[in-house]
């Protein structure tokens, strides 16, 4: 997500910022939702025709304006949000408005209901999985560190007492340099070791926790730094104040981060430790004992304050996928104390509830409900509905895309893929763009002309309703 907002930054403005390697490997990873930047809404939450990378689409994105307070305020917990709408409607690029408004702090977890059904891992066991994934903790520790530029560092020497032969370190003393003064400090010999892992040398500005003597080299002192224009290394100015200080460090993680983090310790550096490491699958399931476990430790983090729980967004696409376990397992998860906010989407009208079906004697079609959810989560959700888009949102919307994708159209080109969007899908008029730029550039043209849109809506490819009459 984080790629596609960089890339569609960089896309609408490439044609004023002038074009380096940077911005051409940018523009690369534009993807479909690259233009969406929020909801587009005004201060007193009524939408705006055109804004965010969002065309039309008013009341629904009104609408998650409105659970997106709810978030905010912390008062959703407990229930879902249901996009419903036909394909290309705009339910993924809501989701993802949602998340942007939310930041980049707040975690988002999109996923597809056909991910459940693996081969290796359990249906509960991957709902669970991107539950956990959706929910942050926010990690405040006030530490004690020493921090500056090394100006000395010298280890001390000793014999062995174990056997006649060599010498150990049995101290090191190094002297930390800041803007405020110099103080010299002798370390254990354990924090050596450290130092040597980071390969730290006189010059380097490193910081030492006093608790629990972990070594961090942040960079070169820049009062070294040279002129050279490509330079491997990264300098970093003199540390302000007192060597030794008390500072304040915030770390994000994900509650599926601490529990891989339990469940995969690393093992030894022996051979038979790295063979069982390869030989073993990449996906683990986590026990119900030591999420609780976890769990625990969390909610004691929570209460002495070191720790916040950052409840994220779960958005599942196309949920009429799941069965009836799934379903029945997110009844009891959206209840769960410990819940991220779950945002579902799906493009069925009055479906079969998979896993309903029955192949018996009395064989049965199944149970019919609305969106293909079953009637006790749909009370539980708010449904948001999204409309088509009219012939002046696809052209607004063909513009936009046109413009985040670094190309340029002409007046009447414009038109006729609009009128492709009304014709057959916006998607398709979409698909479009990008193979007739290639046709223009191939006939020496910059911009995308009428010819260019034809030859590839009619000559080169047909949309689906097309390719059905073929085949009748």
């Amino acid at each position: 997500m984080k790629v596609a907002s960089t890339a569609g930054a960089s896309g609408s403005g490439s044609t004023a910022a002038p074009t380096t390697s940077s911005s051409v490997s940018r523009e690369a990873r534009v993807a479909s939702h690259s233009h969406i930047k929020g909801l587009g809404l005004a201060d007193d939450g009524t939408a705006i025709q055109s804004a965010h990378g969002f065309v039309g689409q008013k009341s629904a994105r009104e609408a998650c304006g409105l659970v997106l307070d709810l978030i905010r305020i912390k008062k959703f917990a407990g229930r879902a949000l249901l996009l419903a709408g036909g394909p290309g409607t705009g339910k993924t690029a809501l989701a993802l408005g949602i998340s942007h408004e939310l930041g980049q702090k707040v975690p988002f977890c999109p996923m597809v209901g056909s991910e459940v059904y693996s081969s290796e891992v359990k249906k509960t066991e991957v709902l669970m999985e991107n539950f956990r994934r959706a929910i942050g903790l926010r990690v405040r520790e006030t530490k004690e560190v020493y921090e500056g530029e090394i100006t000395e560092l010298t280890p001390t020497e000793t014999e062995n007492p174990l056997s006649g032969y060599g010498k150990t370190i049995s101290h090191v003393v190094i002297a930390l340099k800041t803007v405020k003064g110099t103080k010299q400090l002798r370390l254990d010999p354990s924090i050596y070791e450290s130092i040597m892992k980071e390969r730290v040398s006189v010059g380097d500005v490193i910081y030492i926790e006093a608790n629990t003597g972990a070594v961090k080299r942040v960079g070169r002192s820049d009062a070294y730094a040279t002129e050279f224009d490509l330079e491997a290394e990264e300098y970093v100015p003199l540390p302000k104040g007192e060597v030794h200080k008390r500072k304040e460090v915030v770390q994000d993680v994900t509650l599926h981060d601490l529990d891989m983090a339990n469940a995969k310790p690393q093992g030894g550096q022996d051979i038979m430790s790295v063979v069982g490491q390869l030989v073993k699958g990449r996906r683990t399931e986590i026990t119900d004992k030591l999420r609780g476990e976890i769990n625990k430790v969390v909610n004691k983090y929570i209460e002495q304050g070191i720790a916040e729980l950052v409840p994220g967004v779960l958005f599942i696409d196309e949920v009429h996928m799941l069965d009836m376990e799934c379903f029945t397992y997110l009844n009891r998860a959206l209840e769960s104390t410990i819940s991220p906010h779950v945002i579902l989407a799906t493009n069925r009208g009055q479906s079969t509830i998979r896993g309903t079906e029955y192949d018996g004697p009395a064989s049965s079609s199944g149970i019919v409900s609305p969106h293909g959810i079953p009637l006790d989560l749909l009370d539980r959700c708010m449904i948001v509905r999204t409309l088509p888009y009219q012939r002046d949102e696809i052209r607004e919307v063909l513009r936009l895309r046109a413009k985040t994708e670094g190309l340029l159209v002409k007046e009447d080109a414009l038109e006729r893929l609009t009128e492709q969007g009304v014709k057959t899908s916006l998607r398709y008029a979409l698909q479009l763009l990008t193979p007739a730029s290639i046709l223009a550039k191939l006939s020496g043209r910059d911009e995308i002309a009428v010819e260019d849109v034809e030859e590839v809506s009619t000559g080169l490819f047909m949309d689906a309703r097309q390719s059905a009459l073929l085949l009748k």
